[in-house]
């Protein structure tokens, strides 16, 4: 009889480095999208498009942040509190980096709030669910 679960351990190990790289990637592309030169990003005839489109960066790096923390942890409320406030400081840092270091793109308080947004949706809909699936099981 084996007493040591070792394959749930590395079945562990694996999706917290995936989870890692995804965050790191996510990252990375948002960086890059966010600091490209404006004329080179798709044009859509959507008012306020880029305010769905920051909405929609931080709920995936919320989640992707989220994810990873928690399964290192296992402290939602603490994974969430940590993923929100990087978030908000990556936003800022975004906005900062578009003012000082690109001359085609402006900062915008109200991306930094849609930032935040998307964070919180993602965030509490993870908190729902893993606290919803403790209720049923």
């Amino acid at each position: 009889m084996n007493y040591f679960p070792v394959m749930n351990i590395k079945t562990l190990l694996a999706h917290k480095s995936t989870y890692f790289w995804l965050a790191q990637v996510w990252t990375l592309f948002v960086a890059v999208l966010c600091l490209m030169n404006g004329s080179d990003l798709p044009q859509i005839g959507v008012k306020g498009v880029d305010k769905y489109v920051h909405f929609i960066f931080h709920f995936v790096f919320a989640s992707f942040w989220f994810l990873y923390r928690y399964k290192k942890t296992f402290r939602p409320i603490e994974a969430a509190r940590w993923v929100l406030i990087a978030s908000l400081l990556f936003g800022i840092f975004i906005e900062l980096a578009q003012a000082y270091l690109t001359t085609s793109r402006n900062p915008d308080v109200f991306d930094v709030l849609a930032n935040t947004i998307g964070a919180l949706v993602a965030l509490s809909l993870l908190l729902w669910a893993i606290y919803y699936t403790k209720l049923i099981s």
